[in-house]
């Protein structure tokens, strides 16, 4: 049965509202998307409140190919020149960026982005860990993750000649720490 735009949307608002009517208490931990009002509608979190701390991101990710183009990429033999170079300045950028891509990020100063690769060897990958610091009344968790994919892409982008079969796996959040949310690091 074909239910009417408004009578969707209707029943959606109806459902937000009595959703957000359950809303966890400010200290409670239950898990609830903060980035949607009350009618369901998307918006931009109020940070005004929040205290200015010291806040730390950590992400990282992989990306898994063939063993002879991670040797390329080991050896500085790709035809586009110094891989992980490109794909360092790439993810500082990506982060620097972070409020353009994302729609409801908030801009925020970084203080500090430091991007860092491994190789691994066994699993033929190149992997990325990404600090992301500021001081601010929001996390870098974003900034830290945008930074993570975008060195990545960067990655295939100069290596995809090479090996199309490229993946990009495994990116997430690594750790967190700073405002009221407290600390955070993955179990894996």
């Amino acid at each position: 049965m074909a239910r009417s735009a408004g009578t969707t949307k209707s029943a959606a608002a109806a459902l937000v509202a009595k959703r957000s009517s359950k809303r966890p208490t400010a200290g409670s931990r239950k898990p609830h998307f903060t980035h949607f009002d009350a009618a369901g509608q998307a918006h931009m979190v109020d940070v005004a409140d929040k205290v200015v701390t010291r806040r730390i991101a950590r992400a990282g990710g992989r990306i898994s190919m063939l063993p002879a183009t991670l040797e390329l990429i080991r050896s500085g033999g790709a035809r586009k020149g110094d891989v992980l170079g490109v794909a360092r300045v790439a993810a500082i950028q990506a982060a620097k960026r972070t409020s353009d891509l994302i729609p409801l990020c908030h801009p925020i100063p970084l203080t500090r982005l430091a991007v860092e690769f491994d190789f691994d060897m066994d699993a033929s990958a190149v992997k990325i860990e990404v600090t992301a610091e500021t001081l601010d009344r929001t996390g870098v968790e974003m900034e830290a993750l945008t930074a993570v994919a975008t060195g990545l892409l960067v990655i295939y982008d100069m290596c995809k000649a090479a090996d199309r079969a490229m993946r990009i796996e495994s990116v997430r959040l690594l750790e967190k720490s700073g405002g009221k949310s407290g600390h955070f690091l993955t179990q894996d």
